[in-house]
């Protein structure tokens, strides 16, 4: 088909996908402003981690529960470029997050000062989708917090994922 590498297909998609995301954001935002875009954003990162989250399972063949969601997260982490590293404990795990590809984007485009209220509200909601698409139906749901942001000024984000 072609002489591209594995890799090389994976990352023209991906690169594709980060594109598509920030473009189609840019042109919300011209069109009817920053908050309008924001809240089409957010709509949008309640449905496609669902998407995300269904897919990845079923590609790799995973349960439910929150071994299943570690093995998602990490899956998913590695697939869109995160840098980072994984905790157990016996009822959560942590993600630490040495380097966020959406914010780097965001400092690269010229929009570090909007990293913070889209992250904020994006990586909320997109991981507490990843954590409610792997809760068990009769056990307790699987919940999500952040503790540190790099958005934020922090050296690298701190994801809760537990019971």
């Amino acid at each position: 088909m072609t002489d591209l590498t594995e890799w090389q297909k994976m990352e023209y998609f991906r690169r594709s996908y980060t594109a598509a995301d920030g473009l189609w954001f840019m042109k919300v935002e011209e069109k009817f402003g920053f908050l309008e875009a924001l809240q089409v954003d957010e709509a949008v990162w309640r449905v496609l981690p669902k998407i995300q989250a269904r897919t990845i399972k079923s590609m790799m063949d995973l349960e439910l529960g929150l071994d299943g969601l570690q093995t998602a997260i990490d899956a998913r982490l590695a697939l869109e470029g995160f840098r980072f590293s994984l905790e157990r404990q016996e009822n959560s795990f942590n993600v630490f997050v040495g380097s966020c590809p959406w914010h780097d984007l965001m400092v690269e485009s010229g929009r570090e000062r909007l990293s913070q209220r889209v992250c904020d509200l994006i990586c909320g909601v997109e991981n507490s989708v990843w954590a409610k698409e792997f809760s068990e139906a009769g056990c307790e749901e699987i919940n999500f917090k952040r503790e540190d942001m790099i958005c934020k000024g922090a050296r690298r984000c701190v994801l809760w994922f537990g019971r």
